[in-house]
């Protein structure tokens, strides 16, 4: 993590999360970082569907393609960007091997997440399947895969 948030000062890019399962884990572990504050612009937690409309994601989207899923993701990570004006967005919804009783659709265990480059216009798609036996190591398989793969970007 203080690779990625060292990586961003050197280049001046800012970013924002919007966590839905991971519950500000992300958001929580770049903070932790010293000067996290001149890269970090935002994060929200919008567990419910109803605060993922609030914050701007479509309705239509989250009723066509469920709210588990690459759509939903993409567009909870351009929302945020636009929202805080940062440079890239993040976006994660899925389940921690959980059954939620109010969205039933889709495997409890498939976590989707999107960084969104607002500088280029590009959506960096991805999922992962999450095996671990409790939320908390299962949100950090999912904020280490995140990060490896901002790392990734921001090496190119």
């Amino acid at each position: 993590m203080k690779e990625l948030v060292n990586l961003l000062i050197e280049k001046n890019k800012t970013i924002s999360t919007m966590e839905s399962c991971t519950g500000g884990m992300l958001s929580s572990e770049i903070t932790n970082i010293e000067n996290a504050s001149k890269v970090f612009s935002f994060g929200a937690v919008t567990y419910s569907n109803e605060e993922k409309i609030k914050m701007g994601v479509p309705k239509e989207v989250i009723d066509k393609y469920t709210v588990y899923s690459e759509k939903v993701a993409s567009s909870m990570a351009k929302t945020i960007t636009v929202y805080t004006n940062s440079n890239y967005g993040i976006g994660i919804t899925g389940k921690l091997k959980k059954v939620d009783e109010n969205n039933l659709t889709g495997p409890n265990d498939l976590v989707y997440f999107t960084i969104y480059d607002k500088d280029n216009d590009i959506y960096y798609n991805d999922s992962l399947i999450v095996n671990k036996e409790n939320r908390k190591d299962n949100k950090q398989l999912v904020i280490n895969k995140i990060v490896g793969k901002m790392l990734e970007i921001l090496k190119k």
